[in-house]
């Protein structure tokens, strides 16, 4: 599931508690909380993964297209979802992944459950 977003500034990954205190995973772009963007692709996963069924693992994908991505830090994952720069999501795509062969037939079951708005 990718949800892609043209937001600037510098994305990170901000991580808050721990021993006493439950940890919280905070996304920041800039220094505005873009948290609740991890929220949602985390619904979104839901959804597709109830279409779809446990056979099939679904996972999520936070891309922010304008972002200040640093050269040496990079892509990091937040509460299960990866949030990656474009280049870095393409090269994720273009390897071979457990359905090759039924492409075609989730394609399907998801256009008829999913319908344009």
């Amino acid at each position: 599931m990718i949800d892609a977003k043209k937001y600037r500034g510098r994305p990170s990954l901000k991580v808050e508690g721990g021993i006493l205190r439950p940890r919280v995973e905070k996304v920041l772009v800039g220094t505005r909380d873009q948290t609740k963007l991890v929220d949602g692709v985390l619904k979104q996963v839901d959804l597709v993964q109830g279409i779809v069924g446990d056979d099939l693992p679904v996972t999520g994908v936070l891309c922010f297209i304008e972002a200040d991505w640093t050269l040496i830090a990079g892509s990091f994952a937040a509460c299960g979802v990866e949030v990656l720069w474009p280049k870095k999501l393409y090269a994720r795509l273009t390897t071979e992944g457990p359905i090759a062969s039924g492409v075609d037939d989730l394609h399907r079951t998801l256009a008829y459950a999913l319908p344009p708005a």
